[in-house]
């Protein structure tokens, strides 16, 4: 166990379900009382939380793959910090884990919902991204659900996030013969031929996606990673090589829609085409996690692979930073941190 423990936390609850796009007053930052951990747990000290584009359809109370939020109870999701107290063995204070209690001060995680990071390998917040659950999201996406080989023309959409922008080095790294990527501003397009070495982008609002994707890629593409949905899905399809796959891992474009999205119109060329469209869930693809942190670390540590993160400072800015996600204010992954 540890010495004197805080006696509370501020945690955010989710106290409405958002009709469209969320509102602050859906939200609410509250106090909780902070206890010592029970046998088989340990008290984390959050240093950072994600927010993700998942976490959006979660406050829907729908039947979906992962259950939705409660109302008025703390929101999860992907959290890195440091162990304050301990009632488990094989964990120790000062110990950094990931773990599920996000949006929160403090952590009560019981210990087999954690795992030790370290620390040295990478900064503690890339376990939230290139390191975790959005790198794993990229290197599954692409190597066993698109069935990526090198060769392939690769485009990506929502590239500039963090998913997209590893995608896009991925494909570059295994030997794709052109990497393409849409993003939402022109800031953001030269990011990924500067920085990340892709061969073409574009900014999507300066022209319809179709137009623009054609220019990019004018031998077609092979391998289509879906972050958005609608007209870019739509886009892909036309510009598809026979035998092309996709990889379905979001539809950010229509997450606050409240009209169904005018489906892909040319769905009848997947059948000329034989192509493949496969939804993905991160969870499916646990067994690729130890060879994925071992590859991605080296490309890491050799210059190879690099990412940007856009770090909103303080708890109580937790719902800004979601906001800003939504509507793709961040380069890289989006990250609160609790200093």
């Amino acid at each position: 166990m540890s010495a004197a423990l805080p006696t509370s936390s501020r945690e955010w609850h989710l106290v409405a379900r958002p009709h469209g796009w969320p509102k602050a007053e859906d939200f609410a930052l509250r106090e909780a009382p902070v206890t010592a951990p029970a046998e088989g747990r340990i008290l984390v000290r959050n240093r950072y939380f994600s927010v993700d584009p998942y976490m959006r359809g979660r406050m829907n109370d729908v039947k979906s793959y992962t259950p939705p939020f409660k109302l008025d109870h703390p929101m999860d999701g992907g959290a890195v910090g440091e162990v304050v107290a301990s009632n488990a063995e094989g964990f120790a204070v000062g110990d950094h884990v990931l773990h599920g209690l996000g949006w929160r001060e403090y952590a009560d995680v019981p210990a087999e919902r954690a795992v030790k990071v370290d620390a040295s390998l990478a900064p503690l917040s890339a376990y939230l991204g290139v390191l975790g659950m959005t790198g794993l999201t990229a290197y599954a996406g692409l190597f066993e659900v698109a069935s990526f080989k090198e060769g392939d023309a690769v485009f990506v959409s929502g590239a500039a996030g963090a998913v997209g922008s590893q995608v896009g080095q991925l494909a570059r790294i295994k030997g794709a013969s052109r990497v393409i990527g849409s993003a939402g501003s022109d800031e953001k397009v030269k990011l990924l031929v500067e920085e990340y070495g892709f061969d073409a982008a574009f900014n999507y609002k300066n022209g319809p996606v179709a137009e623009q994707l054609r220019e990019a890629a004018p031998d077609g593409i092979d391998v289509y990673f879906d972050n958005v949905g609608g007209e870019h899905l739509e886009a892909a399809i036309s510009s598809f090589n026979v035998h092309g796959r996709a990889t379905i891992c979001g539809m950010i474009a229509q997450y606050n829609a409240t009209e169904p999205a005018p489906a892909p119109r040319n769905l009848a060329l997947l059948i000329g085409k034989r192509l493949r469209l496969q939804g993905m869930l991160v969870a499916d693809h646990a067994a690729l996690q130890g060879k994925f942190v071992q590859e991605v670390a080296g490309w890491l540590a050799s210059g190879e692979l690099k990412y940007r993160e856009t770090v909103v400072e303080g708890i109580e800015n937790g719902f800004d930073a979601f906001l800003g996600l939504l509507r793709g204010e961040n380069t890289g992954k989006m990250i609160v941190s609790l200093g």
